[in-house]
């Protein structure tokens, strides 16, 4: 059964959810491939850090999130577009998700951790996020 203005239906919707992965997403991996070419070693989703950040540099001490407009409440066109099929549960799942990526920040930052935040949207220009990248990881 069909809700809203959801083209599929609730099995379609599910296999279709079950497909998002949380790691080695596209935007992540953009990001993994300047960084290398950029000459920086790093490490992956460190489960002992707040957040498990996409890109570890322990000597640094500094990590990058990789996030997706939608999923994390971005700004930007895709990110600010409201789902119309069950709109209350995304809203607050959304909200969550922002509450939860502060909460990370900060507790890396009380820890002595640099954290940048790079959203799917601003991968489009690689210069600046190359510009972006460099500055933070010098």
């Amino acid at each position: 059964m069909r809700t809203g203005h959801d083209p599929f239906d609730a099995a379609k919707r599910s296999a279709i959810m079950r497909a998002v992965k949380a790691k080695d997403t596209a935007p992540e991996r953009v990001v993994r491939k300047l960084v290398f070419a950029l000459g920086y070693r790093y490490r992956l989703h460190r489960s002992d850090l707040p957040g498990k950040p996409d890109l570890v540099f322990p000597g640094r001490r500094k990590a990058i999130f990789v996030h997706g407009c939608f999923w994390h409440g971005h700004g930007c066109k895709r990110g600010d577009r409201p789902p119309s099929a069950n709109a209350a549960y995304w809203q607050a799942k959304i909200a969550r998700n922002r509450a939860r990526d502060a909460a990370n920040a900060a507790a890396l930052t009380a820890d002595g951790w640099s954290a940048l935040t790079l959203w799917e949207c601003e991968l489009k220009d690689a210069a600046m996020l190359e510009r972006r990248v460099g500055a933070f990881l010098d």
